[in-house]
Order: structure tokens, then C-alpha cells, then sequence
């Protein structure tokens, strides 16, 4: 390892290899190597960090390598670093393959002590500046390399600025500056044991260290699992240090954080925030909250005219909206790192169709940099505008859409609450730190008192795609008393509140929300997936509102119309109740009788819909004894009933024992009502029914139900139930097509596990399609098909084919086979531990198994189209719309997906990244 090259210079780097330089100091080499003002630095690899976390020390000879970049570094400067006359100061920052905003450390200032703080007043003639920059330090550092805690150093300085009378920062003089450095080096004298560190390469070092420890830091560690940032994307954090520049020499400088274009609505120009006067750290934590850049045009014209020409540079290098930093000192303008914009998805969508029209990309590159799974933003709820609620603070409309929950004061409690206890939260604190961010995936949306559209809250929530408020300065937030106060109102933890982020209201109370709009952009977007994709995409969809929905979405069709559904109504309950206790066929046959039309009106509607795209409806799958009352509760009611039965013989007897003719007025009411309201004939009754309820329960009760009396198993054993609904489909189908409305139905058997199966349904099915053609004059065209979700039905495939029109996979059911895990149970006890330890990579009902389940589904496919070349084969379980799944589906050579309506614009999309991988590969 001795001999591998771990240091590059920003003139010597390549740009492209962000795995081996992080994105920001591959960034900052190609950056450098264009011609934009950076300032001089260099960066030490991933693999540099990869080696010093296995060994827990440096590479060899690695610190030799910096020692020659930073002498470089100072014939670059003209510095020294530890000089006490002209020092060179620099920033030691993070920078992993991927972008985690925040998640990982940075530290400024680097290289002060007591001799080059008195060299920076000299060189600057600012002694404010001096000790302004080493208060900075020693808190950053204090923090981030030597671990002490934020609030240790938080309470001398709000001890000073009170003392001061100063509100801001900026209002403390040199003297108090001063004091705040000196109690800042007493504090890491007192928590650490040990003086601070003073000789600038030891603090180097361990600032080196201490980037490369923040890889395995818990907020890194929560980033990476939530957003799936796996090893092979990612590993290791490059360090880049950087010659230091200062926005915080006077009201000449400035520094700021700037978008290309606008990261929530995607809108074609130049956004940002700058504070004059401050460093970076000052605009991304959100201690203060930073002027809009317009407001740059007034303050320093001639610095807003070259940051839009940065801006045009660096999107037609990158072809990609750009997230840069920048400082301002003494009227010169420098980028210190840029990436590709995190934006919502809205504002992605919308660039992307931009951008594509003004030639910076191409279509298929507009369709690639857009994960299929982030359209799920873009169906976040608004606030139903009927409404008329008054807010209660005006923030900043930081990321947009609309979340209501209790408030919570910290992130530790956002998680309890929102991960362990599934209760909405809406995470309120006065500016969030990287720490807080478990607290953010907890919650529902996020508010702070404090900091801009480009401080960490409010870039890491537009990343999720959740609402923020930032920057709502009329808010008092108190996180001790976990209490917030707005003018004469307050609101407390447990407190419902809403947030609207675009429009950066906030209320109390939660606000009705209402379904989002597609914009037209994400129209033409999607048109571009489908004209790339081969999958097509349909929906599971129940109801006539269901279809109406999946089909506003771009769904081509039902591949999934599950018939129980359509039994839970209240008025059919009843009647599927009296055909499930049936004693005879033909009792059962009568209360078909009564379902039929229900079912065939519920067919019709579906067609209507969906026409002419095709419907596939599900004959009945579950147990029967699902649509029956529990047990145990049918044993307490009987139970209730029989004391009540005998409090009715009890009062009869009373009534005969004493004689009412004898009795007084009063005893004569009391008994006379008693006797009406517990009627000895009606309990009885009522008693009867429940026993025979129970009875019939008990003998439908299987030990393993959803391996048992189901599915073809269910429709064999009581065939009038799949005679009625294969009934209702091709006279709904009949009707339609006499009233000119084009239908294409298509029946799908569940559970099938052989071919004569198959041909016992489809023997019935023939003699129904034959009465119905004589019927209505003209034969009903449809296709008879099979869902394949037993693991026996992928290995009968060849002679499931003879029989089947098409195959449609259940892969949930499917899933729980091939593994013999029991879903509820699976994921309620061992799964997150298997998922944990790496004995199983993903949840294998969220991500289908395609080393599995998957290889099941390629040998039904291939054996069952060596029977039937023009076998029409899908998928319908919840995988239909998970993006990796569907790229499988793709390259198993599936005709379609179809999935729950609100994932069909996911799934589009997903289709044609699956298509465009699969053509350039």
C-alpha cells in the first residue's frame, strides 16, 4: 500500500474518478482544470480512508505526501503554513462518491494558534477578523475531531453576546471575540483533559483523521441506509484541503450557496442565499438567516454579474443543475465546490423537459437522472383550498407540499414517535444540525425558526421530498420547556400543527389535503418513457374510482381486479354471509342469485372505465372464513346472549310468581317494560343464529388458512360460486359490447398448482360463454389465464400453457412460497435482523427475490412459451411497481407490470430507464 498515490493536486486530479476523489474533490480537479477561480488545494483519496478505518492509522507515508502538497500549497500563496507573519490557514472538508449533504465533517480555519492568530491581525490590520476566524476553529475543531459537544461551547458564547447586548454574531467587537477564543480553549482544556492542540501539522493530522472517522458516524451510517447508498456506489470519504478564503473580512465580502436553476420548482434562473460578512458555515447551519441573491444585484452589482456568468459555466460543463459555494473577499469572487443540484422532483421533472429543449441533454438522458421512485413527490397532497384557515407564522417556503402531525422538539423523539410508534411528527427546532437527521426521516415535515432555502434542513428535506418551513423567525422555539411561541398563541409537543411548504405557512390544527395535479411537464416526460419502454403498465384496481384514478396516471389497463374486494360492501356483506353458512347448493345458489347482478354491475363498471384497454379480474381467492366473524367474539356474544335470555325467563317467572293483577301501579310498569325490551322469543332467535354461525366457523377453521381452502381449491369444491362470477364478467362483458363499448376482459384463475385444475374451471367456464353468446346474440371474446403464485404451477408450466391465454405472477404469494416465510410474520421478528446482518440484502416482499423467486419466474416463462410462443405473461404482486423488480421483468422478457395506481407513474418510468440500461449495455 506503501507505493499506491493517495494525494492528488486539484491540477492533477481526474475529474471523473469521484469513486477514488469523492464528487467534491473531483469537482473542485476538473473545476480547476477549466479555469474557475478555486482556491489551491489538494485531495487525499477514498482509498487512503478505506485503509486507515482497517488498520485504525494512516497509510504509510501518507502524511509525507501532505506535508509536500501543503509547501506546494504555500509557493502557490505565497504563505507559510504555521507562520506567525503570513500564515496559510485552510479548510479540511469531506467529500464522498455520492453526495450526503451534511452527514459527513468539515472543519475551517485550520492552521491558528497563538503566534498566527497575531499574524493574521497584522497581514489584515482586523483584529475582529482574527479572532472572529479563531473562535470558528476552535469550536469546529473542538467538535469534530476532538468530540466536544456543541452545547458546551454554545453556552460560553450565548454567555458573552448576552453580556454584550449583542443579538448577532456580528455585534460582538474584537475584545468580545476575544473572550469567546479564550473560553472556547478553557472548555477544550476542561471536557478533553488536555490542552489545544497548537502546532498546525498535528492539527492536520488530526483533522485527517477525524473526516475519515465521520464515514462511520451514525448520522453517515442512517443517510446511507435510507437512501440504499451501497458500498459499490460509494465507500470511503476522500479529505480535500483547501487554501482558505474569507467572506467574513468586512461588507466587502460575502459568502453564499446558489443553485443553477430553482431546486423546488425548477424554474430557469439563479437562486440562492449569501450573507455579507460571514462564513459558509453561517449560511448551511442556519444561524442566521441569509438574504435572498437578488438582493447581491444592490449590494454588489459587479459580484452578481460574475456569479451568472459562474452559473452559465458551470451548467454547460456539466450539462446538470449545479449546487455550488462561493465566497466573496474583498470584491473576488471564488468556487468552493459544486454538485449536481439536490432538487425535488417536481423541479427535476421540469428541468430535465427544459434542459432537453435547449439542448444541454438528450431525452434518454432527461428520462436517466430521474429516479423512478422520487414521481412519488410529485403525488404529495396540497391543501385543500376550500378551506380557509388562518396561519400562525410565515416562514420560507424551503420545499413544497403540505404535512400535518404533532409537533416534536428533537429528533431523538421524532424517531420514537414516527419510526417506533407510526404516529405523524412534524420536526420543529430552531435550525437543524447533521445530527438531527434520523429525526428527518421519522417525520412528515420539518419547520425552523431559524436559517434559508439552502440551509441543511431545507436541502436535505427537498432531497426526501418532504415539506419544510424554514427560517420562520416569528416562531420562539424553547426545545428545553419543548414549547414554541407565536406572538400571544403557543403550541407544545403533542400539539397538532400543519406546514405548508409551498406557500411557507404554518398552522395550527391539521388542514384537509387534497390529490396533487400532474404538471404538464411530468406529462411529457412520461410520454417520453412510454415511447422508450417495452413493459407496458397497468394497475390493481378494484373499484371503478380505482380504475378511473390508475387510468389518470397512464395505466394501460387492470391487471389485477380483486373480486373479495367488492364482497366487504355493507350491503353485500349479508348475502355473501348467507351464502358461506348455506347448508344445500341450493340454498348457497340463492344468495349467488343475489350477487350476481351486484357483480355484474361492478364488471361493467370496471369495462367502461378501463375501455378498450383490458381488464383482468381475479375469481375469488381468499379463505371463505375471512368474510366471517372472528370466533372468540361469536363465543362472547352467545355468551351475552344466553345471560340475557335468562334475565328474560327470569323476569316472566317474576311476573307469574307475583301476581301482577296484586301488584302495585309501579311494579306493574317496571316489569311490563322489562318484559318488552328483553323478549324471550327474540333472544332465543338470536341465539340460534349464533350457534350456528359458530358452528360453521368452527368448521371452517384450517390451521394454516392461506395454504389451504382457497383460490381454484375454494372454486372447484363450490364451483356455483366461480359459475356466478365468470357469469357476471361475460354478460357485464355482453353488455357493454351491445352498447358499442370496446372491452377486452380477461379471466384469471388463483392458486393453481396443475393443469387439470385449469380444465375444470375452464370446462364451466366454456358452457357459461356458450349461454351467454346465445343470450345476447353474439359470442363474448376474452382470454383465460392463471396466476402463478405456487411454486409447483412454475414447474407445471409447459402444461399450464396448454390450457392458459397468459400467466400473470403473484409474487407475493410466490414470495411466501419459495421462502416459506409468513409475511406478517416474517416482518415482524426475524426479517429486520436478517436485513441487518446481510443474510438477506433486502426484504424480499418489498424487492423480488431474483435469484429465487426470479429464477422460478424464468423457467415458467421459457417452458410455458415453448408451449405457447404467444404467451401473454405479467406480473400483479406488489413488486409490479418496485424499479429494480421491473428491470428484472424487463430482462425476463415480461409482456407487464401492473401495480396499485399511485405507482403507475413510478413504474413508467422505471420501464424505460429498464429499456435504455438493458440498450446500452
Amino acid at each position: 500500500m506503501a507505493n499506491t498515490k493517495h494525494v492528488f493536486a486539484f491540477e492533477d486530479g481526474d475529474g471523473k474518478n469521484k469513486h477514488l476523489l469523492g464528487g467534491k474533490g473531483a469537482n473542485l480537479c476538473e473545476m480547476t482544470q477549466i479555469g474557475l477561480n478555486v482556491p489551491p488545494g489538494f485531495v487525499i483519496s477514498t482509498a487512503a480512508c478505506l485503509d486507515y478505518l482497517a488498520a485504525t492509522k494512516l497509510p504509510t507515508g501518507l502524511m509525507d505526501d501532505v506535508q509536500a502538497q501543503m509547501r506546494a500549497l504555500e509557493q502557490k500563496t505565497g504563505k507559510g503554513f504555521g507562520d506567525s507573519d503570513n500564515p496559510l490557514l485552510v479548510s479540511v472538508r469531506s467529500g464522498s462518491a455520492m453526495s450526503m449533504p451534511g452527514m459527513m465533517d468539515t472543519i475551517l480555519n485550520l492552521g491558528l494558534n497563538a503566534e498566527t492568530l497575531q499574524g493574521v491581525i497584522c497581514a489584515t490590520g482586523d483584529a475582529r477578523f482574527g479572532y472572529d476566524a479563531y473562535r470558528r476553529f476552535i469550536q469546529l475543531f473542538g467538535k469534530v475531531a476532538l468530540g466536544v459537544p456543541d452545547a458546551a461551547f454554545d453556552k460560553e458564547f450565548d454567555a458573552i453576546k448576552e453580556a454584550a447586548h449583542a443579538k448577532q454574531d456580528v455585534d460582538l467587537s474584537a475584545n468580545d471575540l476575544k473572550e469567546v477564543s479564550e473560553r472556547f480553549l478553557a472548555v477544550v482544556q476542561n471536557v478533553t483533559g488536555h490542552p489545544f492542540p497548537s502546532d498546525p501539522y498535528q492539527q492536520l493530522e488530526i483533522a485527517i483523521k477525524a473526516v475519515f472517522n465521520s464515514w462511520g458516524g451514525k448520522r453517515a451510517v442512517d443517510y446511507r441506509r435510507q437512501f440504499h447508498i451501497t458500498p459499490d456506489m460509494a465507500n470511503g470519504t476522500a479529505v480535500n484541503v483547501v487554501t482558505m478564503v474569507f467572506g467574513n473580512r468586512g461588507d466587502d465580502s460575502a459568502t453564499g450557496v446558489a443553485f443553477t436553476r430553482n431546486p423546488a420548482t425548477g424554474e430557469n434562473k439563479l437562486y440562492g442565499e449569501y450573507l455579507v460578512n460571514a462564513q459558509g458555515e453561517d449560511v448551511v447551519a442556519g444561524i442566521r438567516t441569509p438574504k435572498p441573491l437578488d438582493r447581491l444585484k444592490v449590494e454588489m452589482p459587479e459580484m452578481a454579474d460574475q456569479l451568472d456568468a459562474l452559473r452559465d459555466k458551470l451548467e454547460s460543463h456539466y450539462h446538470e443543475v449545479q449546487d455550488f459555494e462561493f465566497t466573496i473577499e474583498r470584491g473576488q469572487l471564488y468556487c468552493l465546490q459544486t454538485r449536481n443540484g439536490k432538487m425535488n422532483t417536481v423541479a427535476m421533472v421540469r428541468t430535465s423537459v427544459e434542459m432537453e429543449r435547449e439542448g444541454l441533454i438528450t431525452k434518454e438522458q432527461a428520462l436517466l437522472r430521474i429516479a423512478p421512485d422520487s414521481l412519488e413527490q410529485m403525488l404529495f397532497p396540497r391543501l385543500d383550498p376550500t378551506i380557509k384557515a388562518e396561519a400562525v407564522a410565515q416562514g420560507l417556503p424551503a420545499s413544497p407540499g403540505a404535512a400535518s402531525g404533532i409537533a416534536v422538539f428533537d429528533a431523538d423523539r421524532a424517531e420514537q414517535y414516527g419510526r417506533e410508534q407510526g404516529r405523524k411528527v412534524i420536526l420543529v427546532r430552531e435550525e437543524t444540525k447533521p445530527e438531527d437527521i434520523h429525526g428527518f426521516f421519522a417525520s412528515e415535515g420539518i419547520l425552523t425558526s431559524r436559517g434559508g432555502k439552502t440551509s441543511h434542513a431545507a436541502v436535505v428535506a427537498r432531497g426526501m421530498g418532504k415539506p419544510c418551513v424554514a427560517g420562520a423567525e416569528g416562531i420562539s422555539v424553547d426545545v428545553n420547556r419543548r414549547e414554541a411561541r407565536v406572538g400571544l398563541t403557543s403550541f407544545k409537543e403533542g400539539d397538532v400543527i400543519t406546514l405548508d411548504g409551498t406557500s411557507g405557512k404554518v398552522y395550527l390544527g391539521a388542514i384537509p389535503t387534497v390529490e396533487p395535479d400532474f404538471t404538464p411537464e411530468l406529462n411529457v416526460l412520461l410520454g417520453w418513457a412510454d415511447e422508450r419502454a417495452r413493459l407496458k403498465v397497468m394497475a390493481n384496481a378494484d373499484t371503478p374510482d380505482d380504475a378511473r384514478r390508475a387510468r389518470s396516471y397512464g395505466a394501460v389497463g387492470i391487471g389485477l381486479a380483486r373480486t373479495e374486494r367488492m364482497f366487504n360492501d355493507v350491503e353485500r356483506l349479508p348475502i355473501v354471509i348467507e351464502m358461506i353458512v348455506a347448508d344445500t347448493p341450493e340454498q348457497r345458489q340463492a344468495a349467488l342469485d343475489k350477487l350476481l347482478p351486484l357483480q355484474r354491475r361492478d364488471f361493467r363498471e370496471l369495462f367502461e372505465v378501463m375501455s378498450p384497454n383490458p381488464v383482468t379480474i381475479r375469481l375469488l381467492d381468499p379463505p371463505i372464513h375471512e368474510f366471517l366473524p372472528d370466533e372468540h367474539v361469536l363465543e362472547r356474544e352467545l355468551s351475552e346472549l344466553r345471560a340475557l335470555a335468562q334475565n328474560a325467563r327470569g323476569v316472566t317467572v317474576l311476573a307469574g310468581a307475583m301476581g301482577l293483577l296484586h301488584a302495585s301501579e309501579s311494579v306493574r310498569h317496571d316489569i311490563d317494560i322489562a318484559r318488552r325490551m328483553i323478549d324471550p322469543a327474540v333472544v332465543e332467535d338470536a341465539i340460534g343464529k349464533k350457534e350456528a354461525m359458530l358452528k360453521k366457523v368452527r368448521a371452517l377453521y384450517e390451521t394454516n388458512p392461506m395454504l389451504g381452502h382457497r383460490g381454484v381449491r375454494l372454486g372447484i369444491t363450490f364451483p356455483e360460486i366461480y359459475q356466478m362470477q365468470v357469469r357476471a364478467i361475460l354478460e357485464a362483458a355482453a353488455e357493454c359490447a351491445k352498447a358499442g363499448i370496446q372491452v377486452k376482459p380477461q379471466i384469471k384463475v388463483p392458486q393453481v398448482c396443475t393443469a387439470e385444475e385449469l380444465r375444470k374451471v375452464k370446462t364451466f367456464v366454456d358452457d357459461i360463454h356458450a349461454e351467454v353468446a346465445e343470450r345476447y346474440g353474439k359470442p363474448v371474446s376474452f382470454k383465460f389465464g392463471t396466476m402463478i403464485e405456487v411454486v409447483r404451477a412454475c414447474m407445471r408450466a409447459e402444461s399450464l400453457a396448454e390450457e392458459a391465454e397468459f400467466f400473470s405472477f403473484g409474487t407475493n404469494d410466490l414470495t411466501q412460497a419459495t421462502f416459506s416465510f409468513s409475511r406478517e410474520d416474517a416482518e415482524n421478528k426475524f426479517l429486520p435482523l436478517y436485513n441487518q446482518s446481510g443474510i438477506l440484502q433486502d426484504n424480499p416482499f418489498d424487492v423480488l427475490d431474483v435469484k429465487g423467486v426470479g429464477k422460478l419466474m424464468q423457467l415458467a416463462v421459457e417452458w410455458g412459451r415453448s408451449v405457447k410462443p404467444d404467451l401473454h405473461v405479467g406480473i400483479c404482486g406488489e413488486h409490479g411497481g418496485h424499479p429494480a423488480s421491473i428491470e428484472f421483468c424487463h430482462k425476463a422478457n415480461l409482456d407487464y407490470v401492473s401495480c396499485s395506481g399511485p405507482r403507475v407513474p413510478v413504474a413508467r418510468l422505471a420501464a424505460a430507464h429498464a429499456a435504455l440500461k438493458a440498450g446500452n449495455k
